[in-house]
This record gives structure tokens, sequence and C-alpha cells, in this order.
């Protein structure tokens, strides 16, 4: 498939898990791929490694999404380094969980700095370089619908905000043809959250389907969300969850 060809995307937390998954189709699909990591350099190398065996450029960008500066710094590099911006994938997320007395003010802070202003911060800076077709798609969580474990509430409340900051950007960036989206996976099978993990079974028993996602399922959403065909969808929450929400 080619119908990204020519264009540039970046994929913050790209290195491992949904991210890579995300970074990987996009590259199949036919774009260039710049991806950020925060300490996962092993794992960055191999994305880039298969990103370009794919005929794509690739870019791994080391930046803690914590840190403002390095996120627009990231969106900046990318954009000079690879030509362009089209597509901007918020993915890069924090999943810290327990009890609202037991979590204290620093989870708090690095929870909404990665999950809620880092989104915001990459978005503006891609703003300025996104184009007519360009795309922002966020990457939620199922539990921001359907919180079904107690000790959620500090990442549902952050991953909630996503959908105000889907539906805001896209009233003000759909006059420029830019379109926001924000899909929420369900449980997926990656290395934080393996599909044979001790609480694998009751979690995959939420869902419809009964099963964990792939990475790959995620993906394909995504990547349908980058391309012109999807021109007309916007402001959308579009949940990949295997029928957790239904």
């Amino acid at each position: 498939m080619t119908t990204l060809t020519g264009k540039v995307a970046l994929v913050t937390g790209g290195a491992r898990g949904i991210g890579a998954g995300i970074a990987l189709r996009l590259a199949q699909d036919g774009a260039d791929v710049a991806l950020t990591y925060r300490q996962s350099a092993d794992q960055a190398a191999t994305v880039v490694r298969r990103v370009e065996a794919l005929g794509r450029r690739a870019l791994a960008i080391q930046a803690d999404s914590a840190d403002p500066a390095a996120v627009q710094e990231a969106v900046d590099r990318t954009a000079a380094e690879l030509g362009r911006l089209d597509i901007l994938v918020n993915n890069a997320g924090v999943f810290l969980v327990g009890a609202v007395d037991q979590l204290g003010t620093d989870e708090l802070e690095r929870t909404l700095a990665v999950n809620v202003r880092a989104p915001y911060v990459a978005a503006r800076a891609a703003a300025r370089h996104l184009g007519d077709g360009g795309r922002i798609i966020s990457i939620g969580s199922n539990v921001g619908e359907r919180a079904v474990f107690p000790g959620l509430s500090l990442y549902s409340m952050s991953k909630t905000a996503l959908a105000g900051l889907t539906r805001g950007l896209a009233r003000e960036l759909g006059p420029r043809g830019i379109t926001v989206n924000l899909v929420n996976p369900g449980p997926t099978d990656t290395d934080t959250n393996p599909a044979d993990g001790p609480n694998a079974a009751a979690i995959a028993g939420f869902t419809a389907l009964g099963r964990y996602a792939r990475p790959a399922d995620i993906a394909a959403t995504v990547a349908h969300l980058a391309t012109p065909d999807a021109a007309y969808v916007t402001g959308a929450v579009v949940n990949v969850d295997g029928g957790f929400t239904s």
C-alpha cells in the first residue's frame, strides 16, 4: 500500500508497543516516519531499521514527553530533517495507577504532563507545519470511557481530557483542512500489558471479543485516519477496544 507516499509522520513514544506498531504501519503505507523515545534507545533503533528496510526514511529522537521544550523540539526537528510534517500521532503516555489517597503530587504532575500537556504542546507545534490534509491523531484509552477496576482515577482522567482536546482542535483547525481524531485502544498485547499476564484473562473478559488486541489492530485504524479516505472524519472518538465499552 502506498496511500501515504510522500507524507511525513511523527509518532511520539514510537519505540515499542502500540507506538511501534503505528510507526511501522505508516511506513508500510508509504510515509517517512520520525519517532520519539525516552529511554528505549535500542528499541527505537530497531524500529528505525525496520522502517528503513521498507524503503522509507526514519528518524529517532530522544525526548521526554514531560518536558514541553523537548516535545516542541521533536516536532520542529521532524519537519526540518524530513522536510515537512503531515501526520502527528500523540501516542506517548504513562500509566500510573493506585488509590486516590495513595498517589502523590509527583504522580499527578507526571501523568498530566505526559498524557495531557504533551499532546497539546505537540499539536500546537505541529499546527505551524501542517498544511491542508494534515492529520493529528491522539491515542487515548478504553478506561477513559469505562474504568472497570479501582485505582484508575488518575489515568482515566488524563485520557478523558484528550476527547476535549480532540473536539476543540477539530473545530479550530478544520478550516485549514486539518483533521483531528482520537483512537481509544482496548486491552492490547504489549510488553507492559501482555496478553498472558496475571490479570489478562479477567481484562479480556470485559471485551465482547474475549481477547486482547495486537498493536497492528490499533495501527490499522490510525493508518486509515491518516489517509485521504478519512478526510471527512474529524473530532471523532474511535473505540478500537473489542467491544470493551459496548
